[in-house]
C-alpha cells in the first residue's frame, strides 16, 4: 500500500514537472526581444494585443486598425520610424509593449534607414522655381474629403511646361495612372514613410482633357441587377482610406468569375477607377443612393 502511494506521488510529481516545463518553454517561445528597429508588422504578428497598445500611443496610429492599410504600412515601418510619424518617443512603445510580454532591448540603437531615390528625370532637372505648382492634399484626406476635384481643377489650370507637386502620405498610384493617360509624366519622391511628393509634368497643350464629371449610367441598373441575381460578389469599401478602395476593388475583380458581377458599396464615385475598369474590359453601372452613399455594379463586357 505504501509502495502504491509512493508510486502515485512520483507520477503526480512527474506530471507536475512536465506541465510546468511545457509552460516554461511556451513562455520562452512567446517572448519576443524587440528594439527600435523591430517592424510594426512583426509586433502584431507575434502578439495581436500589440495593435491596440500601439494605437493608444498616438491618434495617428488608428489607421493601423484597417487591415489593408496595416498590410501596406506596418511591414516597412520600424518602431523608430513610427515614433517619428506619431510624434512620440521610442520609449513610449517600449512602455506599452513590455506589459503585454515583449522583452525590451534598449542597447540596440535605431538604424537610420536610407530611402532609395530614383534618378531625377529631365523635367525635374530643368524646372524653375516659378514653374512649380504645389498642392498638399493631406488635410483634405484627413478631413474625410476626396481631393480629386481639387486636383483636377489644379491640373486644368497648369500651363505647358508647368509642374504640379502633390504632397501626400502615400504614393498616389491611381492618380499617376489616370494623369499618365492624359499626357503627363510623373516622378515620385519618398521623403519618409508618411510623406511622399509626386510631381506631374504637362508635356504639351495636346494632352487630353480630363472629364468634368463622370457619366452616371444607371438607366438599366435594375435590369443588370436582376441579370446577376444570386451571382453577386459583394465588397464594402466605405470605411477604407485612399487609395485602398481602388486597390480592394481591383483585387476582387482579379478573382471574379466571368459569370458573376461585383457589387460595391462606396461613399463616392471612384473617378480614378473607372478608366481602369474600361481598360480591363469591364462594364459598370453607378447608382447614387444619397450624399456619401454610392453603389456600383461591375461585370465583364
Amino acid at each position: 500500500m505504501l509502495l502504491c502511494f509512493s508510486f502515485f506521488k512520483s507520477v503526480r510529481g512527474l506530471f507536475f514537472f512536465v506541465n510546468h516545463f511545457i509552460l516554461f518553454i511556451t513562455v520562452l517561445i512567446c517572448i519576443m526581444l524587440i528594439n527600435a528597429n523591430t517592424k510594426i508588422a512583426a509586433l502584431i504578428r507575434q502578439n495581436p494585443e500589440a495593435l491596440e497598445a500601439i494605437v493608444s500611443i498616438s491618434p495617428k496610429f488608428t489607421k493601423l486598425r484597417n487591415p489593408l492599410l496595416r498590410k501596406v504600412i506596418a511591414g516597412r515601418t520600424s518602431i523608430a520610424m513610427a515614433s517619428k510619424i506619431g510624434g512620440c518617443e521610442i520609449q513610449d512603445f517600449f512602455n506599452k509593449l513590455k506589459p503585454i510580454g515583449f522583452e525590451i532591448d534598449t542597447a540596440t540603437k535605431a538604424v537610420e534607414t536610407e530611402i532609395k531615390k530614383s534618378p531625377l528625370p529631365d523635367f525635374m532637372k530643368q524646372v524653375q522655381p516659378g514653374e512649380m505648382n504645389e498642392l498638399d492634399v493631406r488635410p483634405l484626406i484627413d478631413g474625410g474629403k476626396d481631393p480629386l476635384n481639387t486636383i483636377i481643377q489644379r491640373v486644368k489650370s497648369l500651363q505647358p511646361g508647368m509642374v504640379l507637386k502633390i504632397i501626400n502620405s502615400f504614393e498616389p498610384t491611381p492618380l499617376i495612372h489616370l494623369l499618365g493617360k492624359q499626357g503627363f509624366i510623373s516622378y515620385t519622391e519618398t521623403i519618409s514613410p508618411d510623406l511622399v511628393n509626386t510631381y506631374f509634368y504637362k508635356q504639351s497643350q495636346n494632352a487630353t482633357e480630363l472629364p468634368n464629371e463622370v457619366k452616371k449610367n444607371k438607366e438599366d441598373w435594375d435590369t443588370i441587377l436582376k441579370q446577376f441575381e444570386n451571382m453577386l460578389v459583394t465588397v464594402d469599401v466605405r470605411e477604407l482610406e485612399m487609395p485602398l478602395p481602388m486597390h480592394t476593388i481591383l483585387e476582387a475583380l482579379a478573382s471574379l468569375p466571368a459569370e458573376k458581377a461585383l457589387f460595391v458599396y462606396h461613399k463616392r464615385i471612384p473617378v480614378f477607377l473607372l478608366p481602369e475598369l474600361e481598360q480591363q474590359g469591364f462594364s459598370y453601372r453607378i447608382k447614387e443612393i444619397s450624399d456619401g452613399e454610392v453603389q456600383l455594379l461591375i461585370f465583364k463586357k
